[in-house]
């Protein structure tokens, strides 16, 4: 029935009213369920009793199993309530400013990573769980930002916001759970050459990052001029959901540039996207925090499909420096690889949201917090510049680990990082930010101090910042800050566990796609 726009605001009070009562009664329920259950390392499967053999790794196991049951529970409930309010919105407001629509994204993932954990809990490694439970955690924490970025929207995301709350904390129990049961699974520390591939990146996969363009036979080609099979990239993407969706889709960006958003959602996996060249395939896009965009919508490309590889393509974000925060790259893919490409904007330009990921020869441009995100994130061999913005301070990486058990950090190694004056190494987004240099050439831009607080800040003992083995005239530790958490010359053990090798288990994936990496220290 159509409503008019004098009775709308009574109709999406109603709504809410009853969202809100429909909340108290789950809410009721869960708590109800969550006490009877107890869940810890000693809780027993339900068949226990009928195999007194059970060991108690098993009893373990089947403990923390069944806290990832509960957090999947509250995910899918979390979901169909956003669902529902997400409804009501479409009659007053475009979907795609919607802060709730968001959450349903990341309720996705989320759903997603519970599921494989809890269907096939033998297919999967240690590092795999730890990422998919750091990444689930994450999700929640971007939904809540999300919707408490736009104030006039705030009101509508109170019932969501507190769902996201009770979901929280059931992945933060699973979380802590794992970690104190599982045993670190041994990485090796075979140093490779220059030529070589973390193992993580399939033989086949490696074959298409040292292919030719020709050699390639991608699924579909994107021309502006109509030369190709396609002339958007979305259109490109909208056809690979047509086909299958076994194995990697291919799809080939002439020269040329497209003025256009682009979304591959968690459920397209294994896309890959080759231009043909840096300055030559370029992706635009000017979406921004002052445009009416918050962060997670005003990124020109978003990739949340596993396996997600761009190869020789720049991507943009062109709002400009007043702009606010403006993505031009958001990824919360799992081993996912950037190679050769580069990264355009001004304040957050590159968002590693979540998961493995992997940046090698790419360079990234920006101002304030131009690299940020709450993923497990090595960048290898790249060049990173810091522009003249609006402010005569900037600030290279603004990583959000918000709990002590998350897998994540920054982990930048053998770059180059330039730029204009009074330009700081990372400040602490979240209580527990991670972020380490290593190896790499720091130019006179670096204020002598390296880090900086956020304000109001009260990360300076949980955090963790650490440098090992720069050069240039910005890589003095001697001006540093004396922070608790600051550690000005890492360990040749604790350097190695932020390499390709140790931090994203890089040896078990990259050698798929075919990206040149190094494995551990140079």
């Amino acid at each position: 029935m159509a409503t008019t726009s004098s009775s709308l605001p009574n109709h999406k009070f109603q709504i809410k009213l009853l969202f809100i009562l429909t909340l108290n009664l789950f809410f009721l329920h869960t708590s109800v369920f969550a006490n009877s259950s107890k869940f810890s390392k000693f809780s027993r499967h339900p068949n226990s009793e009928s195999s007194p053999r059970r060991t108690e790794h098993s009893t373990s196991d089947d403990g923390f199993l069944n806290s990832v049951q509960l957090s999947l529970d509250h995910a899918l409930s979390a979901h169909s309530l956003a669902s529902s309010l997400t409804l009501s919105h479409r009659t007053a407001q475009p979907v795609i400013l919607d802060p709730v629509n968001d959450c349903l994204e990341l309720l996705d993932d989320t759903i997603d990573m519970l599921s494989r954990i809890v269907t096939k809990p033998k297919d999967h490694t240690n590092d795999d769980v730890h990422t998919w439970l750091s990444a689930a955690l994450t999700n929640q924490e971007t939904c809540k930002e999300s919707l408490s970025e736009k104030t006039s929207l705030n009101r509508d995301g109170i019932a969501i916001d507190s769902v996201a709350r009770n979901l929280t904390g059931s992945l933060t129990r699973s979380l802590d759970m794992f970690v104190s049961t599982s045993r670190p699974e041994t990485v090796g520390r075979k140093l490779l050459s220059g030529q070589d591939f973390p193992t993580w990146v399939s033989s086949s996969d490696r074959r298409l990052l040292e292919a030719s363009v020709e050699e390639l036979r991608p699924h579909a080609v994107v021309a502006a001029d109509g030369s190709g099979t396609h002339m958007s990239v979305a259109e490109a993407l909208a056809s690979l959901e047509k086909g299958s969706s076994s194995g990697r889709s291919v799809i080939h960006l002439t020269a040329g540039t497209y003025k256009e958003n682009i979304d591959i959602p968690s459920k397209q996996k294994n896309v890959m996207l080759v231009g043909d060249g840096k300055g030559k395939t370029v992706i635009v896009g000017s979406r921004s925090n002052r445009g009416g965009y918050n962060t997670y919508k005003s990124a020109t490309v978003a990739a949340m499909g596993d396996g997600f590889i761009a190869r020789d393509i720049t991507f943009v974000n062109s709002a400009g420096p007043n702009a606010e925060q403006a993505v031009a790259l958001r990824v919360g893919s799992d081993r996912s690889v950037v190679y050769r490409c580069s990264i355009d904007g001004y304040q957050d330009t590159l968002y590693t949201l979540s998961k493995r990921q992997f940046y090698r020869e790419t360079d990234i441009t920006g101002t304030v917090d131009f690299i940020f995100g709450n993923s497990a994130v090595v960048l290898q061999s790249c060049n990173i510049v810091s522009r003249k913005g609006s402010s005569d301070e900037n600030y290279v990486t603004a990583q959000g680990r918000s709990d002590p058990n998350q897998n994540t950090g920054i982990s930048i190694h053998n770059c180059r990082i330039t730029g204009s004056t009074g330009t700081y190494l990372g400040r602490p987004w979240k209580q527990y930010s991670r972020t380490v240099v290593m190896q790499s050439f720091l130019d006179g831009s670096i204020h002598p101090s390296g880090w900086s607080p956020w304000s109001s800040s009260n990360a300076l003992k949980s955090l963790f910042y650490g440098e090992f083995g720069n050069s240039g005239p910005g890589s003095s530790v001697s001006g540093r800050v004396d922070w608790p958490g600051y550690h000005p010359a890492l360990t040749l053990t604790e350097a190695q566990g932020f390499t390709v090798s140790g931090f994203i288990g890089g040896n078990s994936w990259l050698p798929s796609t075919g990206v040149i990496f190094d494995s551990g220290l140079l």
